[in-house]
């Protein structure tokens, strides 16, 4: 199957749609923090029996107000979820009508989004249900009426999926409102006790955000203004909310796939073509799988990897399409272009100068990459540095393994 390029331009407006969600949930837990820090800035006289009631009242005040963000920050990722989840399998389901040629025989199949999936994503725990009673079952069909085929996403679906820590949205979310909360109290304290002024503190607190610029530039570079309450809490929504849009967007694909059997029996696994992937997904990219056989993203927190779908058009007498194209960064600036869609992720570092496959593999490991690659092939090399789970082999365990490559004398 030539895979159209909306396949692979969609993880893109994925990202962006993540940091447009990101940008809201940020937006009010810093605003949070930004009023506290101001009234904590006006304190004086620490020492003073007022003073010290006022600053406990602030302290409560900003508990009082991360617990209400984090069950905000929920509801909101949940209904972005939702809307998600339609978007996608209507994408998934448009992009299949458009390749199939002219006069095939079966319709593409639809899929129906239970109203509450999303909600069962984000706030339901698996390890605390059965969810093999709830309604629905875990099955990718039912039947209605004892004859159509009905394929949808359920909450039960819904409820089997957690961030890859096994956590739930719902959960992370209420574990940075403790943690930051902590976190605040924490650096006041010790900030008074080493002489520090509230004013000083509060700058510490916020680093160089304000109210005037809280919503100024993309989410990251209101990320990398802040201090040491919000920067790494805005980062971890980040990652929450990244992670989350991708196993849903994948969730849904995945069950449009499979909603059209007769279509397609097997997925390829897409890796984004730049140094910052991770080298579990460069390992799976470019592999296909059986439905339900195989990994799905995301395999990790950040995960930007997809899934397009498999059709062999022979099978039904047609031929089958041009070969598409797929982004790629390329060079040692990283700059973006586009290569074949059959390149896989080996082919496209092999292909990079020796300082991008420093960076992916490290100076000594990229050389046995390099060597590999010129006996067996990228993808073999690759997968033959890189174990199934992600990991690495050790320098000792590569020389050891393969004595008589060049890499083996310059190590």
């Amino acid at each position: 199957m030539s895979t159209p390029e909306a396949f692979y331009r969609r993880p893109i407006d994925l990202n962006r749609f993540s940091n447009s969600v990101s940008k809201k949930i940020i937006t009010a837990y810093n605003e949070i923090i930004l009023d506290i820090t101001t009234q904590l800035a006006t304190l004086d006289e620490v020492t003073s029996p007022y003073t010290a009631a006022r600053l406990r009242s602030l302290l409560a005040q900003l508990q009082d107000s991360l617990g209400t963000w984090s069950i905000n920050s929920a509801t909101v990722t949940a209904q972005e979820l939702q809307g998600l989840a339609q978007l996608q399998t209507e994408f998934v389901q448009d992009q299949l009508r458009r390749v199939l040629p002219a006069g095939y025989p079966t319709p593409v199949r639809t899929v129906a989004i239970s109203p509450s999936f999303a909600q069962s994503v984000v706030t339901t725990d698996p390890t605390k249900i059965n969810v093999f009673a709830l309604p629905g079952e875990l099955e990718a069909v039912v039947r209605k009426g004892g004859t159509q085929p009905v394929f949808s996403l359920t909450d039960a679906d819904g409820a089997v999926i957690t961030l890859p820590n096994g956590e739930t949205v719902q959960k992370a979310f209420r574990g940075i409102a403790t943690k930051q909360s902590e976190l605040f109290t924490k650096t006041v304290r010790n900030g008074l006790l080493t002489g520090e002024t509230t004013q000083q503190i509060a700058k510490r607190l916020t680093g160089r955000l304000h109210f005037g610029n809280a919503l100024k530039g993309s989410v990251q570079q209101i990320a990398d203004r802040g201090g040491a309450a919000t920067k790494m809490a805005d980062k971890q929504v980040m990652t929450i909310v990244r992670t989350s849009i991708n196993q849903v967007a994948n969730e849904a694909s995945q069950r449009v796939y499979e909603a059209n059997r007769d279509l397609t029996d097997k997925y390829q696994y897409v890796a984004t073509l730049d140094s910052r992937t991770s080298l579990i997904c460069a390992r799976l990219d470019g592999q296909e799988f059986e439905y339900g056989k195989g990994p799905t993203p995301p395999q990790h927190f950040n995960c930007r990897s997809t899934t397009v779908p498999i059709v062999d058009f022979s099978e039904f007498g047609f031929d089958d399409p041009p070969e598409g194209k797929r982004a790629a960064k390329w060079g040692e600036d990283q700059k973006g272009r586009q290569v074949p869609a059959g390149m896989t992720y080996a082919d496209w570092l092999k292909k990079q100068p020796k300082s991008v496959q420093a960076e992916v593999l490290g100076k000594w490991k990229s050389q046995y990459f390099r060597d590999l690659s010129k006996k067996e092939g990228a993808s073999s090399a690759l997968r033959k540095i890189v174990r199934k789970d992600g990991s690495e082999l050790t320098l000792n365990q590569l020389q050891d393994r393969y004595p008589s490559l060049p890499a083996s004398k310059d190590a």
